[in-house]
């Protein structure tokens, strides 16, 4: 291992990463086949399944509803739900396939916090730390957490709350750099997360608005992080967590994909899609990704709009071929 590898380095309980970089959990999104396209750039990041229902695995008793029969290593599962006995037992049922168990404790939306879960733990540090220490009593993997600032912006608590995290078992966390008030609108707050530096012995990840290698080796010069976790930023792009690596480890800045390049990523994550739910499904499912790979270009809002109520592969194939033709070369 050379010098640059040395420092690029985090450990996790007993995983040791040769990267800084990680792929945030997203609902919906960071399924298997976005997290192999992201591995066939980065064969160090660590990826993270989307969110995983601990009741609904527990009940259905069947973890192929959350992972394929491939080991995508390093690789961490995210598991949501409120009751420690059956996030224990979630843990366990997952523990084969992965190398890290993730709690949510960090999502926004009603109809999770609504239901005692996500960011709602962040009101309930106690509930918190119980499912943190059945979660790592039940496993013998690292177990880590993702959280906001706070609740709201007048009850920020990420430093007290990730102590105890820390002190119920957890091997790191990771830090969305907004309050749950906030949603995602707005700028995430990255100068904020430096304050924890120091309170905790576990390493930390910052997360939010990290969109390219520069925002990301900002970030993590701001807040003073151990690594970052690149949500969103990768939907439209599955290179881009291997550029950051490249940018963060070596200080190579690797040029962002054009459109074309673009275009030819789109089209391989959208037959993957298919190969991997089935033609209608994989091009129902692939819609919320269009957006992503095309932007910026004078009249995509109607490109875009034809896409996403496109359901015949053909046309969608057509239409993908008219954005080359027109826009590839400009």
């Amino acid at each position: 291992m050379n010098e640059t590898q040395q420092e690029s380095l985090v450990q996790i309980g007993s995983v040791k990463l040769k990267s800084k970089v990680s792929l945030a959990p997203l609902a919906g999104i960071t399924d298997f086949v976005l997290r192999e396209l992201i591995r066939t750039y980065s064969k160090t990041c660590l990826l993270t399944t989307e969110m995983i229902s601990s009741e609904a695995l527990v009940q259905k008793n069947d973890a192929n509803i959350a992972f394929s029969n491939y080991k995508e290593s390093p690789i961490s599962f995210q598991i949501e739900g409120h009751k420690p006995e059956l996030m224990a037992k979630s843990a366990k049922i997952l523990e084969k396939k992965a190398d890290i168990i993730d709690i949510n404790m960090g999502c926004p939306i009603n109809k999770i916090v609504k239901g005692n879960d996500g960011c709602s733990l962040m009101k309930n540090p106690k509930l918190a730390s119980d499912i943190v220490m059945a979660v790592k009593e039940a496993v013998n993997i690292p177990v880590t957490c993702k959280f906001r600032l706070g609740w709201s912006q007048d009850s920020k608590n990420f430093i007290e709350f990730a102590q105890l995290m820390q002190e119920s078992g957890a091997s790191a966390v990771t830090i969305h750099a907004r309050t749950r008030s906030q949603l995602y609108s707005g700028l995430a707050d990255w100068s904020e997360l430096a304050k924890i530096r120091g309170k905790i012995d576990i390493p930390y990840f910052a997360n939010g608005d990290i969109v390219s290698p520069e925002s990301a080796k900002k970030c993590l010069e701001i807040s003073k992080a151990d690594g970052i976790a690149i949500g969103r930023a990768s939907m439209g792009d599955p290179s881009l967590i291997y550029r950051t690596e490249k940018y963060i480890n070596e200080n190579i800045l690797l040029k962002e994909p054009d459109l074309i390049e673009k275009i030819k990523m789109l089209k391989n994550h959208l037959d993957n899609e298919i190969a991997f739910r089935g033609e209608l499904n994989g091009i129902k499912f692939f819609r919320k990704f269009y957006p992503c790979y095309i932007k910026n270009i004078r009249g995509g809002a109607e490109l875009r709009h034809k896409l996403v109520t496109e359901l015949n592969y053909n046309n969608i194939i057509s239409i993908l071929k008219e954005i080359c033709n027109n826009y590839g070369n400009k």
